[in-house]
């Protein structure tokens, strides 16, 4: 694995010039490479960092009407620390003192009700994920091609005639390559400062930021002063991760009441650590679960928290290839929103993708041979469909494009998501 901290990402395609008039929020996670992407982006703008107790008492003490003479165009690291410096940002701009500035923050919920409050209808705001699997693999520098997930999900009328065209197995530096990044996405999760370091290192820091959440970003969220209940629920989430959510089940095995465990697993998606997958809403049955499903966002961090060290398993391998969607889905603001089917009799659909063509159905294998059997249930919930039916991908960790016939494929995560 490449240990160069500098990595392509693929927000950075998406964040406008600073030429252009206009105010831009990056959130995500802690660590994710908000500070370092945004200083690349932005070289030349004056760089505000609040975390400092010295920078938010200058800010704190500078007269509003000074803000576009004083600091001008900048780049505002911590931005939800000193809540008067949105106000002041938000005057200069309606003033024309200030006509580009980008604030960044690691605590969604304070930065965006800040953002709501002072800059609704000024800011454009971005949400910075950890490393997807295509960006483990590229440096710094050119672009790499789109993944075929988004070729997939961008011109899904052209389905059948991208995965034809893709060359059945890769070879040579290139396959290297893309397992390297998939085995180190599997092992470690997207946080880019892992890849600089050794193993014992990285176990070391994925310690740390498990407590500086705790202690930082959870006090953001809410005001918990036990935190041991928290920690409690947020393990048995992890270990139920690609199952369904029953709150009630959970509360019971946590030693919570229900609306607790609600409000801590908003707190849990609110910090990017959790997503939760909804149903597909459409009537195809009244048969169809209702729950969501829950996934944990990052394997490294889930591997920590809970001592798992061993090879990937189906659920890790499911909530790594619904990550990666989510990751993507959200990175280049694609309009495609996720879901998972299924039936009370037990037919399930690990992930739908809704494109404005129709339904792109994904199946997830965590073994590197794939049979004909295994698009049965694609086929079933196609047929069903019918023409809101775009087709299905089974995805597996073999190195295969295979043609199972009936509209589905067997795709390699690598070849999918690199």
């Amino acid at each position: 694995m490449q240990t160069n901290l500098r990595r392509f990402r693929w927000l950075g395609t998406r964040t406008p010039p600073s030429d252009r008039r206009r105010l831009v929020v990056i959130t995500g996670a802690r660590q994710t490479g908000k500070t370092t992407l945004a200083r690349e982006l932005y070289p030349d703008l004056r760089y505000v960092n609040l975390d400092a107790i010295e920078e938010r008492e200058s800010v704190r003490s500078l007269h509003t009407s000074a803000w576009g003479r004083t600091v001008g165009p900048a780049l505002i690291d911590e931005a939800q620390k000193e809540p008067g410096v949105f106000d002041k940002v938000k005057y200069a701009y309606d003033e024309n003192a200030v006509r580009f500035s980008v604030l960044l923050g690691s605590s969604r919920v304070l930065l965006l009700r800040q953002v709501r409050e002072s800059l609704a209808g000024r800011a454009f705001v971005y949400e910075l994920w950890p490393l997807t699997l295509s960006e483990i693999g590229a440096p710094a520098g050119t672009p790499p091609p789109r993944p075929l997930f988004d070729r997939l999900i961008t011109a899904p009328e052209d389905f059948a005639e991208m995965l034809l065209a893709e060359p059945p197995r890769l070879l040579g530096a290139e396959a290297a390559a893309r397992a390297e990044a998939f085995d180190h996405l599997a092992a470690w999760g997207g946080m880019p400062e892992l890849l600089s370091l050794d193993d014992e290192d990285r176990r070391e820091w994925l310690r740390s930021y498990q407590q500086t959440f705790l202690e930082r970003d959870l006090a953001d969220l809410g005001r918990i002063s036990d935190l041991l209940p928290f920690r409690k629920l947020q393990r048995l989430a992890m270990l139920r991760t690609s199952g369904l959510l029953h709150y009630a089940e959970l509360a019971r095995d946590a030693g919570l009441g229900t609306a607790t465990v609600r409000r801590y697993l908003e707190y849990l998606r609110l910090s990017y650590q959790v997503i939760l997958l909804p149903p597909y809403s459409a009537n195809l049955t009244s048969a169809t679960i209702k729950t969501p499903k829950i996934h944990w966002m990052d394997l490294g961090l889930l591997r920590q928290e809970t001592g798992y060290s061993g090879e990937l398993t189906g659920p890790l391998f499911e909530s790594l290839v619904v990550s990666e969607a989510r990751k993507w889905v959200d990175t280049l603001a694609r309009d495609t929103p996720l879901s998972f089917y299924r039936t009370r009799n037990g037919r399930e659909i690990d992930l739908l993708v809704t494109t404005p063509r129709g339904l792109i159905g994904i199946e997830v294998k965590n073994r590197g041979r794939i049979v004909h059997r295994d698009a049965s249930a694609l086929r079933a919930l196609g047929a069903a469909l019918d023409d809101q039916w775009v087709g299905g991908l089974v995805v597996h960790r073999g190195e295969d494009i295979t043609d199972l016939g009936g509209g589905v494929w067997a795709v390699p995560v690598h070849r999918l998501f690199g």
